[in-house]
């Protein structure tokens, strides 16, 4: 593998995309029941889904209380609706359980990032991938979220080697890229993958797959 220089690359995807907005969302049960949701589904599904979820329920309690199957069926765009119907029930609990009723995850907030991780990862069904992009999209916490684009374009990129698996990646990748462009070099990655280096149709004619991409089409 061979070794990249990790803030050139972030320059020469601000180059061909342009600096990324921040965007973090204002309530963090929000951004984790809708990255539930997100898992292994397309964005469009995830809009359709958190749009019915949230607009279905008054609140996080009556949605906690809810039928299990009947939250399952408001959910339906996305795949996997009873398991993730469970994890969103699973996961207000959880959260009240810590909280002593309060639907709110205000308290990762004074944790370091390794003990809010390992808080969120303890709800069965919230993987690192769930946990990370909480942690960074609502608190600021130097998280790398690694989702299917992530995992490609690093292989191909050579960020990661080709043997690493989905969840060795989040390690390697949180240690290698620096804290300051975590936010922007995750948005900026997944931007790429759809745009251009996709799996199947990957379009070279870029700087940066040009000048990174090791993928059969480059």
């Amino acid at each position: 593998m061979y070794t990249v220089d990790v803030r050139q690359l972030h320059r020469d995807l601000i180059e061909v995309h342009g600096r990324p907005n921040k965007s973090y969302s204002e309530d963090g049960v929000r951004q984790l029941l809708t990255t539930i949701l997100s898992q292994n589904v397309a964005d469009i599904q995830t809009a359709r889904a958190s749009e019915n979820l949230f607009s279905a329920y008054r609140d996080y309690k009556a949605m906690e209380e809810a039928d299990q199957d009947e939250l399952a069926d408001v959910i339906s765009d996305v795949g996997l609706m009873n398991q993730k119907s469970k994890r969103i029930q699973r996961s207000l609990r959880y959260i009240t359980e810590e909280t002593g009723g309060e639907y709110t995850l205000a308290f990762l907030d004074e944790m370091d990032t390794d003990d809010a991780q390992e808080w969120l990862t303890d709800i069965k069904g919230v993987g690192p991938k769930t946990a990370n992009v909480v942690l960074n999209f609502h608190f600021e916490k130097p998280t790398f979220a690694v989702d299917t684009h992530i995992e490609r374009l690093s292989k191909r990129f050579g960020l990661i080697s080709e043997s690493t698996t989905a969840d060795k990646a989040h390690d390697v990748l949180n240690n290698k890229i620096p804290d300051d462009i975590k936010y922007s070099l995750h948005v900026l990655l997944i931007a790429h993958g759809k745009q251009y280096c996709s799996a199947q149709t990957p379009d070279c004619e870029n700087l940066v797959c040009k000048k990174y991409c090791r993928c059969e089409s480059c």
